[in-house]
């Protein structure tokens, strides 16, 4: 088969992130005397970053005065404290190796900046498995534009049609079809809207569910 590029999104496809973003999203309600939301009222907002995990948590809107003091709280208490619950998913260290038995590259776009990413990608022991990690401050864009899509093309050695794109995020496959890359949605992750509507060439319901989609795509046989 064709040996593509293979990219993910991070929170909510390759690593499961959401605790530790909550438990920053549930302290900044601790500062205003708010009881902690459960896990499972904030785990669909992860992948949304601070703007959606502040509206969820306590009701703020991004442009509001009061949003960006309290934006700045969440990321500090998150750069403290991210790397205590993150994991990969169960079933991606499997993914990945066989990605690698299989010669085929694979990297990371996601629209976490550098300095919170590339420590993560560090803690997980990836850093030296990907061809390519880019943030959301790599390029002058952030998901839905295609760029830093593309950027991670051009930096692995690969034709945009040669890449296939996983996220657990509408705006995951609108920037991948931008891009011209083959689209998956991972339904396993962070989804707060039904994947079935983002247009995706294929839903991953399962992490384990993602290398018999990678290998009907590079045979041709997706669609």
């Amino acid at each position: 088969m064709t040996r593509p590029l293979v990219l993910f999104d991070f929170d909510g496809t390759l690593a499961d992130t959401a605790p530790d973003l909550a438990a920053a999203a549930n302290r900044q309600r601790g500062y205003r005397g708010l009881p902690p939301l459960p896990y499972e009222a904030l785990r669909p907002y992860a992948s949304h970053g601070a703007r959606g995990l502040l509206k969820a948590a306590l009701d703020l809107d991004a442009g509001t005065k009061a949003y960006e003091p309290v934006r700045q709280q969440f990321l500090r208490d998150y750069a403290e404290n991210m790397l205590v619950h993150t994991r990969l998913f169960p079933g991606i260290p499997a993914l990945l190796d066989r990605l690698g038995d299989q010669a085929c590259g694979w990297g990371i776009v996601t629209n976490k900046v550098e300095a919170l990413a590339l420590p993560i990608v560090r803690h997980l022991g990836l850093q030296d498995r990907c061809l390519v990690t880019v943030g959301g401050d790599t390029t002058p864009h952030t998901k839905p534009h295609p760029e830093p899509l593309l950027h991670a093309a051009r930096q692995a050695g690969f034709a945009p049609e040669n890449c296939i794109y996983i996220g657990d995020d509408e705006r995951d496959v609108a920037a991948g079809r931008a891009a011209g890359m083959a689209t998956v949605a991972a339904a396993y992750g962070y989804c707060s809207d039904d994947p079935a509507q983002w247009g995706a060439d294929a839903i991953a319901h399962t992490p384990e569910d993602l290398w018999p989609i990678i290998e009907r795509w590079a045979a041709g046989t997706l669609n």
